[in-house]
C-alpha cells in the first residue's frame, strides 16, 4: 500500500488564526503530520483534522479535495 499523503491540499493560508483555509491544519501540525511514520498514528491524525474542520466550519470542501489527492496516488481515502 501507498503512504497516506498529507492532509494539505495546495492552499497554505493561515488565516483563521494560524490555521490553514484549505486544511485547517496550522504549521505545527503540518510539520507534525510529516513525522508520522505509522499508518495508524496518520490515521489517528486524519480523524482529528476531520473533528478540528467540523469544530471550526467551512471546511466542506477539503474531503473532496483530499479525496481527489488520493486518488491520484492510487491510495484509498483514510477518511
Amino acid at each position: 500500500m501507498s503512504k497516506i499523503p498529507s492532509p494539505c491540499i495546495d492552499v497554505c493560508k493561515f488565516k483563521r488564526e494560524g490555521h490553514c483555509i484549505g486544511c485547517s491544519m496550522t504549521k505545527a501540525q503540518k510539520s507534525m503530520f510529516k513525522k508520522l511514520k505509522k499508518e495508524a498514528h496518520q490515521k489517528a491524525f486524519l480523524d482529528l483534522l476531520v473533528h478540528q474542520q467540523n469544530d471550526m466550519g467551512k471546511y466542506r470542501h477539503w474531503i473532496d479535495a483530499y479525496r481527489k489527492r488520493c486518488d491520484k496516488k492510487g491510495v484509498k481515502a483514510p477518511v
